[in-house]
């Protein structure tokens, strides 16, 4: 590892090309870029979810920690690891202060693994806007993750405005084993299902995204059962045309599928590390349509997956907007 202190873009390119020689490392063999963008106190959570990705896809992986944006003067510090405590990958930590913060895009941007698709993940509250962030603008795949904030379920109706193809969240990624084991109910229904419901707190976003999905494929609208005892989402119920009713409930880290007239069924639905969950993400990098669908059902929207692909940067300093907002309230 080879740290650098109040350093500067260049310093740290060189040193990670002098690391990246003394280590052995071979550009050619990385898959992609991934840039993620996480506040001081997740760096050693986003650096174990970092690690877990990139043991299945070899990536060059960009950490940006922007801190104390209002500062006077700025500041980056770095440290640069290859081969080291996050695996097979190419890592720089880099934690960005005062105005630097907000220019993030001027040190990542030759740090980008050429020839290579760049995947930029927010571990932590996504912006309001993707383009309010030049790293999100520059990305291939945006990955955010609704749970990380104070409203998820606002969050997500924002990021179906906000849509773009190429986006994701990880609330979409973790009922990707909900979603299989619903699918593969099917395989013995012949009777169409005319109505679903779905069991989980109020905020909980994979529920929502879960009607979502249903809403879409099915073309029904799911029931919303509140449960605020629940951690997080119990049950998907299933009712056909014949009469009869499928459900599938969680139990720890397993489920029970039932049926009409069947026996109980226990089947598997542990729940999984970040890192596997981000590692699902970085497996493909065209747009998501069946996610489009889902977040457009859940929003009111559609046709998310016709949108343009690309973004254009919007310039917004947030030190400004939190200034305006302080004399509009003490204006009124």
């Amino acid at each position: 590892m080879i740290g650098l202190w109040d350093t500067t873009g260049r310093e740290v390119v060189k040193a990670l090309a002098a690391e990246r020689r003394s280590a052995g490392g071979v550009t050619s063999g990385l898959a992609l870029t991934m840039v993620a963008v996480v506040n001081e106190k997740s760096v050693r959570d986003a650096e174990a979810a970092a690690t877990i990705a990139a043991s299945a896809h070899p990536c060059r992986v960009l950490i940006v920690v922007r801190s104390d944006i209002d500062r006077s003067t700025s500041r980056l510090d770095a440290e640069i690891i290859v081969g080291g405590r996050l695996g097979p990958c190419e890592a720089v930590v880099m934690r960005m202060y005062g105005r630097l913060a907000l220019h993030a895009e001027s040190v990542v941007m030759p740090l980008l693994a050429p020839d290579v698709p760049v995947v930029t993940w927010w571990h932590g509250e996504p912006p309001e806007r993707i383009a309010y962030d030049f790293l999100g603008v520059v990305a291939d795949r945006r990955v955010t993750d609704a749970k990380q904030s104070p409203d998820p379920i606002a969050t997500l109706l924002q990021r179906a405005r906000d849509y773009a193809p190429g986006d994701t969240d990880l609330a979409w990624t973790r009922i990707t084993p909900w979603r299989t084991l619903v699918a593969g109910a099917f395989d013995t229904v012949d009777s169409p299902v005319v109505a679903a419901s779905v069991t989980a707190p109020e905020s909980d976003p994979t529920a929502a995204l879960m009607r979502g999905w249903l809403a879409s494929r099915l073309k029904i609208e799911p029931r919303f059962v509140a449960d605020a005892a629940a951690p997080r989402m119990t049950t998907v119920t299933l009712n056909c045309a014949n009469g009869d009713e499928l459900s599938l409930t969680r139990d720890n880290d397993a489920a029970v599928f039932r049926r009409s007239g069947q026996p109980d069924h226990p089947l598997p639905l542990t729940r999984r590390p970040l890192g596997e969950e981000l590692a699902e993400e970085l497996r493909r990098l065209d747009a998501d349509q069946i996610y489009s669908d889902a977040l457009g059902a859940l929003a009111g929207l559609d046709g998310l997956h016709t949108r343009p692909a690309t973004r254009v940067h919007i310039w917004q300093d947030p030190a400004l907007a939190a200034r305006a907002e302080e004399t509009n309230g003490k204006a009124a």
